[in-house]
């Protein structure tokens, strides 16, 4: 049987604790036997590469891409060049066939997502101007009429990731379609 990649975001304002359950959700689902990959997105010019290494000066001069390869990992690096920024759906297209892709951030798109929000923050809800958010993972009660879980109940929001996460296929059929 073919392998379904399945899809599922997380969102809310910065420093809701995305990264955080993300560090804690990932190897929950990998000790599952899960394959996991994330997709994040970053709302500023960032750099995987060092400044004066050799991939860092093809990049300097000119190339588009860029691939580095070793024993142990490989990373494909694309300049846009002034090309616009691709969209979540091209992105994973991109991405090698696993289980489950949890997306931080691209909070604007239209796949599920579950909201993490923390009271601290002071930042307004963002479940009811969205009808992608499924679900609210929070440190504080929230009336939401949604599926409700703690921040530090990982088994149970891993348990919901898996019973909610969206065929990408489907999402993609979904979306565009």
């Amino acid at each position: 049987m073919e392998n379904v990649m399945r899809v599922i975001g997380l969102a809310g304002w910065s420093g809701a604790g995305k990264t955080t359950l993300l560090s804690r959700l990932v190897p929950h689902l990998i000790g599952e036997g899960a394959r996991v990959s994330v997709i994040k997105h970053a709302h500023h010019e960032f750099d995987l590469d060092k400044p004066g290494k050799d991939s860092w000066v093809h990049r300097q001069a000119g190339a588009t891409q860029v691939m580095i390869s070793s024993t142990k990992r490989w990373a494909l690096l694309n300049e846009l060049r002034g090309d616009p920024e691709p969209s979540l759906f091209e992105l994973l297209a991109k991405m090698a066939s696993v289980d489950y892709v949890i997306i931080e951030g691209f909070k604007a798109q239209g796949h599920r997502k579950i909201e993490i929000y923390r009271a601290e923050n002071a930042k307004p809800l963002m479940f009811p101007n969205d009808p992608n958010i499924i679900a609210v993972a929070a440190d504080t009660r929230v009336e939401s009429g949604l599926p409700m879980f703690d921040l530090d109940d990982i088994p149970a929001i891993a348990d919901f990731v898996k019973a909610h996460a969206e065929n990408r296929n489907e999402l993609f059929a979904r979306v565009t379609g």
